[in-house]
Order: structure tokens, then sequence, then C-alpha cells
């Protein structure tokens, strides 16, 4: 049974899907950098081949750094949880052979996981809380100013005379 202050936000079961998917994302970038993330040392591993493009070297290996750092936060359980299913694609009972415990354990232990991940993340700023609006990336931004310019919409003082 879990300590009182080792309960986690029940919201952050929101969080799982966005959780999951940055970690798949995290996953294909250290692969395209050419390392296996830490977590998995140098076993053999399946994976998929991914066409995702980069946006520069720099954004990878700093995101890649930043996922690396808060799953060391987790503990060992967790991060070999989140290895097994999350980045190698195991079901739960190939996880539960190969970490060496049951089914049951990994179906119960799994969400805890993800939400404590979930929770670090959002600590970092690598998750933003749901409803936050997304910050204007720079082509967003160049676009409103150049439809600001480009205006087509006249005046409200002009009149239009209809035709007959």
């Amino acid at each position: 049974m879990k300590a009182v202050d080792e309960v986690l936000n029940p919201e952050l079961s929101l969080y799982r899907e966005y959780t999951v998917g940055l970690l798949r994302r995290y996953f294909r970038m250290s692969i395209e950098l050419g390392r296996l993330p830490s977590m998995l040392g140098r076993e053999f591993f399946r994976s998929k081949v991914s066409s995702y493009r980069i946006h520069s070297f720099e954004d990878v290996v700093i995101l890649v750094h930043d996922v690396d750092r808060c799953l060391s936060r987790l503990d060992a359980f967790s991060q070999s949880l989140i290895a097994r299913v999350v980045l190698q694609e195991y079901s739960h009972e190939e996880a539960a052979a190969v970490i060496g415990c049951t089914r049951r354990t990994v179906v119960r232990r799994m969400p805890d996981a993800l939400d404590k991940l979930s929770e670090i993340f959002l600590e970092t700023g690598l998750l933003r809380p749901i409803g936050q609006a997304r910050p204007a990336g720079r082509a967003q931004r160049n676009y409103a100013e150049k439809m600001d310019e480009e205006a087509c919409q006249e005046d409200e003082s002009i009149e239009i005379p209809l035709s007959s």
C-alpha cells in the first residue's frame, strides 16, 4: 500500500496518452541520434523505422537529454516497466516474463509509473497542463503578422451601394 505522500493526483491519468506519445518520440529521436535510451542499455530490441523529420539537431539532443533526466527520477521497477511496455512495445505478458514478475503486477503498476512520469514532465515543462494554450511558434507569428498587413477587410465606415 502506498504512503499518503506517494498518492498521485487522479487527474494525472489524463496525461498518460501524452506521456506515452512523448516517450515514443524520445525513443525515435534517441535512435536517430545513434544511441539507445539509457534505460535499455545494450540489449537487442524491436523497433520501427521512422521517417520523422528533425527540426534541428540541437533540439533533438536537448529533448533526449531532458527526457533521460526525467526517467532517471523514477524508481528502477518503473523504468523497467516503461522501457518494456512503452519503448519496446512488449505486451504485458512479455514484459512480466522479462522483468520477472506477474502480469497482474505489470497491469497494476504501469498506470502509476506513467502518472509519476507525467507529473515529472509537467514539473519540468516537457508537458503543458491540459487547456493551456500552445505558445505561438515563429511560423505562426509570422503568418499572423502577414495576415494583419494584408487584411482584405475594408473599413467599416465605407458604404457600399447595392446594385439594383
